[in-house]
């Protein structure tokens, strides 16, 4: 018997989907998979133009309507929930800005009904209109918490059909319902950024994998320039996101080299220009009201743990990665911290 699959597309804000909701659609309609199929559209700070254009262009889809802006975890949250009431056996998330092969959906499920404990299954991802160049084919996670996509803006070459990966990019990403039932949703704290590489930690710790569907392709109309300009996200919850899944002895492990990160990321910010975000980053760390909600959200965590950090780092990097930015600081401090990395991670291991 076929499976039921729920399609997300990403949370409409302001003028999203004027811009890219047309296209992604128009290749969502043209899918292979013969099994029941419901696209969800949650709109974010949503108004009666906004509504109505989403109604006009996609009348097969279930809209979410939410008065302000509750960022892209809650907004995609209020999808799965819908999702999961309804009894879908899987939830397949795709960015609006995404343009998707017409047998992409049904190649991801075909990795994730073969293989073991699998929780989620990435599309190969890869850059519009330069087809032939990587947007991601699965992302990584370095011991700091940074989060950057595995081969981006490289010429794709064959990989293996099913491959593990730290997480999976919110992009193109299959998840079985069961795994959102045992694991919990995006983290609606992290408001945007690094939910996605939160969820696939805690899958991991649970005992589940994160994998990459090769023969599954997506095209991300992807812009560097729109995602580094959020360096608040970004930086506060890659902090949020260590504190949470690791455990004690390896953050205990790693402090010394996020103390020497901390420093260099204040000269980074200064000359960046980043240095109020860097500022606010700080503030809501040293606010003990959001220690509370740490604390509460890193016992959720531990909870799961069904394997030891030793079986999930073996995917994580001692190597910082910006894409775009090129700096001859960056390339010292890769040099320094992998070393510092290779260590504590045979310690871990040991």
């Amino acid at each position: 018997m076929l499976k039921k699959i729920a399609i997300i597309i990403s949370p409409n804000w302001h003028d999203y989907a004027e811009k890219y909701l047309n296209d992604c659609l128009m290749s969502l309609r043209k899918q292979d998979y013969q099994g029941e199929k419901k696209i969800f559209i949650t709109d974010n700070e949503s108004s009666e133009n906004s509504f109505n254009f989403l109604k006009q262009v996609a009348p097969e889809a279930e809209i979410i309507r939410n008065e302000k802006n509750d960022g892209f975890a809650k907004g995609n949250n209020d999808a799965i929930k819908l999702a999961l009431e309804q009894k879908f056996d899987y939830i397949v998330l795709f960015n609006m800005d995404t343009v998707i092969e017409l047998n992409c959906i049904s190649k991801m499920i075909e990795v994730a009904e073969n293989g073991n404990k699998i929780g989620a299954v990435q599309a190969r991802l890869m850059l519009w209109p330069e087809k032939e160049k990587i947007n991601s084919i699965g992302n990584v996670t370095h011991f700091l918490g940074f989060g950057y996509s595995e081969g981006y803006n490289k010429k794709y070459k064959l990989i293996d059909k099913c491959k593990e990966i730290c997480y999976p990019s919110g992009a193109g990403v299959l998840f079985t319902a069961d795994i959102f039932k045992k694991v919990g949703l995006f983290d609606e704290e992290f408001w945007m950024y690094n939910e996605d590489q939160d969820l696939g930690w805690r899958i991991w710790l649970a005992g589940f994998k994160c994998v990459l569907a090769s023969e599954a392709v997506a095209f991300h109309k992807y812009e560097f320039s729109r995602s580094i300009k959020k360096y608040y996200w970004m930086d506060r919850n890659r902090i949020i996101v260590i504190l949470k899944n690791y455990h004690l002895v390896s953050l205990i492990l790693i402090f010394p080299a996020f103390v020497v990160m901390e420093i260099g990321l204040i000269f980074f910010a200064i000359k960046s220009g980043w240095i109020k975000e860097k500022i606010l980053v700080y503030k809501y760390f040293f606010n003990f009201k959001n220690w509370r909600y740490i604390l509460n959200s890193r016992k959720q965590s531990q909870n799961l743990r069904k394997v030891k950090d030793k079986n999930i780092i073996k995917l994580f990097s001692g190597k910082i990665w910006y894409q775009e930015i090129e700096d001859s600081t960056l390339k010292i401090a890769n040099v320094i911290f992998s070393f510092y990395w290779k260590i504590v991670k045979r310690i871990i291991v040991w």
